[in-house]
């Protein structure tokens, strides 16, 4: 797999969304920025023109001369002043022919909503008459600004002005937050470039390299050592060991079980020759003149015909898997009594006979769409592994299900199930339910059931026993009336 290139890589997305968040977090700074700052210069003129007015009173006469007049009004960089006090009293400076003012602005109560807007209104104006003139004299607009007084709130001064002068510094301004904006910006993106390549982009390597390789090599890749990091990619790497050790102990089971497939294949023709001898050479004892030997003859025979189909099902499913289901009506109560028959009819392992109650609570009539060797098959593993682990009474029943569903659920008084093995239920040659089992019969029939769309699942199990609950597709109303004549004897299987 190819490795990403520095523009796709997590390092360069990373720099270029640091970049973006910074940027956009001076651009929300800069709008009550640059609006104080408006605020601000105006305040200044309006301090400025108040002082200037003050020469008005300390004159004599209260007027002061025209050379001195023109040079305070430079000064502050206004038009006209107008300083009124308590009592009405005003005093005036003003140029000879002061121009018309086309905008006026009282900052009396002025909210910052507004600030926003006049800011933004006087930058939108001074960009339109930038697009208009080019390189040319720009656009000036005379403004009247009324306040109180930052000097003396008691006094209100008004001051007439040009406002390109506030323009240009309002545009200096924005130009210098612009470069503090971008060197924060490049400074912040490389800090938190580095911090996070050296915390997230160098372990996701590891562990993206770790994964590459456990694809390629599974058995022969190195193992993942996870480090001892508390946090989301420390927990990853713990996931991908205990994942990767988990898949290689299924492969060496897996290659176990082909193991055991070649050998099953290698004894299968030998074993079927053998119990097609011993088939044959039991059907000679239905003539047989004692009635017993002649009453247990049949089922003789077809346990030996069904192990010579075991084996045949035994080699297919280490080397394919289960075989797939032939559904067909099939009635579950006389399946149940078939396989408590052959349940009953098993040596418990020291040899005795079986000595349990088998109890089918399964109405009659009731019918599922399912293999009946196959079902059977799961129902003798349960029961086998019941009676085999100590129970003395097995009781099945059924109930309605979800979407025409049947669950189930077969039940024993046995001494339940050891820790171990509800821990690895499921698991071939791991989760065994007795004392000197392989661990196959539970995985078997939990693909059976699988493999008709159902599912089996523990129940519970404890000291007063162990109940298992199989998931089955229910027998509809149309296939249903041909179920006597499509039933397949389980024994016969």
């Amino acid at each position: 797999m190819p490795r990403p290139t520095v523009a796709t890589s997590l390092s360069a997305k990373l720099l270029l969304l640091t970049i973006l968040f910074v940027l956009l977090a001076e651009v929300l700074i800069y709008a009550p920025s640059i609006a104080r700052f408006r605020m601000s210069y105006l305040e200044e003129r309006l301090a400025a023109a108040h002082i200037a007015a003050l020469s008005v009173e300390a004159a004599p006469d209260l007027m002061v001369t025209k050379e001195l007049q023109a040079k305070l009004l430079a000064y502050t960089g206004t038009h006209v002043i107008d300083l009124i006090q308590p009592g009405a009293r005003v005093y005036m400076l003003s140029r000879p022919m002061p121009p018309q003012a086309d905008a006026v602005y009282d900052l009396r109560g002025t909210g910052m909503g507004m600030q926003f807007v006049d800011a933004g209104n006087a930058l939108w104006l001074a960009l339109e008459g930038a697009l208009a003139n080019g390189i040319g004299p720009q656009r000036n607009r005379v403004i009247r600004v009324i306040d109180r007084s930052p000097n003396d709130p008691a006094q209100r001064v008004e001051v007439t002005m040009d406002e390109r002068p506030l323009i240009d510094a309002m545009l200096d301004f924005s130009r210098r937050i612009l470069a503090v904006s971008v060197a924060i910006s490049l400074i912040a993106a490389i800090l938190v470039y580095v911090t996070l390549h050296a915390l997230l982009v160098r372990p996701m390597r590891r562990l993206t390299a770790g994964v590459v390789a456990f694809r390629r090599d599974p058995d022969g890749a190195p193992p993942l050592v996870p480090g001892t990091r508390g946090d989301e990619i420390g927990v990853a790497e713990r996931e991908l060991a205990a994942m990767q050790g988990t898949v290689r102990a299924a492969l060496r089971q897996r290659e176990r079980l082909a193991t055991l497939g070649t050998a099953v294949a290698k004894i299968n023709h030998d074993l079927r020759g053998i119990l097609s001898t011993a088939s044959l050479l039991s059907e000679r004892l239905t003539e047989s003149a004692d009635p017993e030997v002649r009453r247990v003859t049949p089922r003789l025979v077809a346990s030996l015909d069904r192990a010579v189909e075991l084996c045949s099902q035994t080699l297919s499913f280490t080397r394919d898997g289960v075989l797939p289901p032939s559904p067909a009506p099939t009635d579950l109560r006389r399946l149940v009594e078939e396989v408590g028959a052959e349940v009953l009819a098993t040596a418990r392992p020291d040899g005795g006979r079986v000595e349990a109650d088998w109890v089918n609570d399964i109405p009659t009539g009731t019918l599922a769409q399912v293999d009946a060797a196959q079902l059977g098959r799961a129902l003798v593993n349960l029961g086998r592994n019941a009676v085999q682990a100590g129970a003395d009474r097995v009781r099945l029943s059924i109930q309605a299900g979800q979407a025409d569903r049947l669950t189930l659920t077969v039940a024993d008084n046995g001494p339940g199930l050891a820790p171990r093995a509800r821990e690895n239920l499921f698991q071939p040659f791991a989760g065994s339910a007795r004392a000197g089992g392989v661990g196959l019969g539970l995985a078997i029939a939990r693909e059976l059931l699988r493999a008709h769309g159902g599912e089996l699942r523990l129940v519970e199990s404890d000291a007063a026993g162990t109940a298992f609950a199989l998931d089955i597709p229910q027998c509809n109303a149309d296939t249903g009336a041909v179920a006597v004549a499509a039933h397949k004897s389980f024994v016969s299987h």
